[in-house]
């Protein structure tokens, strides 16, 4: 569906610009776009490149086992049907910890791989289970300390104030966090999901 929408838009614009007698208009828009595209993406990959392997640094340094063993109670708590010795634990860390730092893009993978190592320890991979589920809440609505990816963005944009969005998303991302655990643990007691 989402190509269909791009494609019109593309065909609609080539075909307004036809008829308005402006052919160059989309070529040069084009181009321009396209170098704004890579400046910014350019502005974007020295801080990504730092947090990721700030992430890689910690995970051989054992940091990310330590982590979960400190945070025991906690997972214990939001998934209390998985092994307390799974690696699985480390896995779901290191994706939360992606997206505490506002990389979400480096926590796509680690997401993938701690939904994989779940999907294993799934009695029936038909059908999700409470872990996925909760794995998934927090994923999505994850709370943000540092919004990296946005930080930079805004730096890479030439804003005079890049952190200017920084206490927000914290307070945005603290609420929807809040909200999806506890609508998580409401599901998990309403309908008993193992």
């Amino acid at each position: 569906m989402l190509d269909l929408i791009w494609f019109i838009l593309l065909f609609g614009s080539v075909v307004l610009s036809l008829w308005r007698g402006e052919p160059e208009a989309i070529t040069l828009a084009l181009l321009q776009e396209a170098e704004s595209a890579v400046k910014l993406t350019l502005g974007l990959v020295g801080n990504m490149a730092f947090w990721l392997g700030m992430l890689s640094i910690a995970e051989a340094a054992g940091i990310v086992t330590m982590l979960a063993r400190i945070m025991k109670p906690v997972f214990s708590f939001l998934f209390p049907t998985l092994p307390t010795q799974d690696p699985v634990a480390g896995a779901i860390l290191m994706n939360l910890s992606a997206n505490m730092l506002g990389l979400g893009n480096a926590a796509t993978p680690l997401g993938l791989k701690a939904m994989q190592r779940l999907q294993e320890l799934n009695p029936d991979p038909s059908e999700a289970t409470a872990a996925m589920c909760t794995f998934l809440a927090l994923n999505t609505c994850c709370i943000t300390f540092i919004p990296t990816a946005v930080l930079a963005a805004r730096a890479a944009a030439g804003s005079s104030k890049p952190a200017a969005t920084v206490s927000i998303t914290f307070l945005s991302s603290a609420v929807a966090s809040i909200v999806a655990v506890v609508v998580d643990r409401w599901c998990y007691h309403l309908w008993g999901r193992r």
